[in-house]
This record gives structure tokens, sequence and C-alpha cells, in this order.
């Protein structure tokens, strides 16, 4: 039982990065911008917060700094798509292609550093609690910080007014241009909000996930999260819910190759990304389903006063 306990918790921690990174992109889609950036963020910002931590020894500083690599990245991707009318997938391609060159290229001499001693939490009294404490309530609290927030977006896309002006952009950037709301800057706004998410997540994974700089480290879950707000249907319950589901299926080939299982490493390799398509595959077989859910400016551009 204990070994279930600690595949719990290390489904917690892997669904993590994939849950603050796709609540990121959410924020984006719901304003009617899509953004194939995200593994270039979370590359970028996870360099940017290693680092800092090797050069400074403070996490705090180090997640700052993985929010502000990431931030920048979205704001000039934003000024290019909401200004520029550039495309938005093709910049978001180009965003993921120069954060992976640019980091591996910045990176190299940090590839045998090592970061400081990674500090142990717990929460006194639950986390001595047989099976529960192991599995609940010895995380980074960052892990909990990333339930709360997904709580936070829930009020704040359907209780909250600026909410509900950001979900009528995604939904008719004229008719709230008309009503005389800033459209591009709100749009600008939603996109650096993002990808500071997508920071987030990439510095959680490199401070806290796995505590040392490899190149390419990211590893696809940018676009696994990217794929989770469709599989989400764009809302926040199920982007965390779906997080983890897919952080199991990652921690699923450890467990499976710990418990002695014959099966080939690379076919356990390719779990995360076989059950992606899979999902996406399924859910495409009903688009009348993902249209009704679907901000219906998704990766439109917005033209005033065309």
């Amino acid at each position: 039982m204990e070994s279930y306990a600690l595949l719990f918790a290390a489904t917690l921690n892997a669904g993590t990065v994939l849950a603050i990174a796709a609540l990121g992109l959410l924020v984006n889609e719901k304003a009617g911008v899509v953004n194939l950036g995200a593994e270039g963020m979370m590359l970028c910002a996870a360099l940017a917060a290693f680092v800092t931590v090797v050069h400074t020894g403070s996490d705090v500083l180090g997640f700052i700094a993985g929010i502000g690599a990431a931030a920048l990245l979205a704001a000039i991707f934003g000024v290019l798509v909401i200004w520029l009318n550039t495309n938005q997938y093709a910049t978001g391609l180009a965003l993921s292609l120069f954060g992976a060159g640019f980091s591996a290229f910045a990176g190299i001499r940090y590839v045998q550093e090592k970061l400081p001693e990674r500090p142990q939490f717990a929460i006194p009294g639950l986390a001595d609690i047989p099976l529960l404490g192991p599995a609940l309530f010895r995380h980074h609290p960052m892990v909990y910080i990333t339930m709360g927030l997904a709580i936070a977006l829930i009020w704040f896309f359907y209780r909250s007014r600026s909410g509900l002006v950001l979900r009528s952009i995604g939904e008719s950037p004229e008719s709230a241009h008309a009503l005389g709301y800033p459209v591009r800057w709100i749009r600008l706004g939603a996109v650096v909000a993002g990808g500071a998410l997508c920071g987030l997540a990439g510095a959680f994974l490199i401070i806290v996930y796995t505590p040392l700089w490899v190149e390419g480290m990211v590893a696809g879950r940018g676009w696994i999260a990217l794929a989770l707000t469709t599989f989400a249907t764009w809302r926040p319950a199920r982007v965390l819910l779906g997080a983890y589901l897919f952080g199991g299926v990652t921690m699923l080939q450890f467990h499976l190759q710990g418990a002695g299982v014959e099966v080939p490493s690379q076919f356990l390799t390719m779990l995360p990304y076989l059950a992606t398509v899979l999902v996406l595959a399924l859910i495409s077989r009903n688009p009348a389903w993902i249209r009704v859910n679907m901000p219906a400016s998704l990766g439109k551009p917005f033209h005033p006063g065309s």
C-alpha cells in the first residue's frame, strides 16, 4: 500500500507541471489567442530559474526569474500576433523552436551544475498519517497553490466582471470593441499572464520536480499542456483533473518498471504521448461538442475598425 501512496504523490507532482502550464494556456485561449510556444517558453523559464538558483541559492528568485523570462517571450509573441497580425500558429511554433534552440545553446555550461540541497516539506501533524501523509501532505507548497489557482480561475471566469469581459472577447472581440473595451490590450494581458504561468511551470519543473539542467528537459510537456485545454473543453477544473490523469500515466511507467513488468522501456516512455493522441482522437469524433465549448474567436485575428 505504501508504494501506491508514493505513486499517488508522484502523480500529483508530475501533474502539477502540466496543470500550471495548461491553466496559463487556458487564460490565453479564453481571450481568443492560441499560443503554440509553451514548450519554448517553459524551456527558457526552466533555464532562467536554474541559473538564478545556482548563482543565488534562492528558490523564490528562481521562480521569479522563470516567470519573468516566459512572460517576456509571451509579450513579444503578443505584440506580433495582436498588433502586427502575424499568424498565431506560425508565430507560436517559431517561439517554441526559438526557446528550444536558445535554451540548448545558453544552457551548455550549466549541464554539470547542481542546485543546493532541496528542502523537504510536510504539513505538521497531517504528514505523519499512515498512507495519507506521504500521498497528500508532503508536497511542495506549489502543488497546493496550483489547486487553489484552478479554483481562483473558476471564480475569475464565471463570477468576476473582468473574467466575463475576457470571455466575451474570446467569443466576439468585435462586440466587445463596440462596447468600448480595449480588446488588444486585454488580449495582450491574457497572453502575458498565460506566459507567466507557463514560466512558473518551467521553474517548478527544474527547481522541484527535476532539479538539474538537461537540454530539452521539458520533454513535450508544453505540447501535452496545450492538448489538455482541448481535452478539458476549456474548463479549469477539468484541466486540473486532466493534468493529474496525464501525470499518473507518466508515473505509471516507473511504477511498472519497479514492479518488474517486462515491457519495453521505449513503450513505457511513450505512454503519456500515446494517451494524449488517443484522447484528442476520441474528442475529435464529436466536433459539434468542441464548437459549443471552444471560444468562438479562438485563433482568429482581430482588426479594429475593419
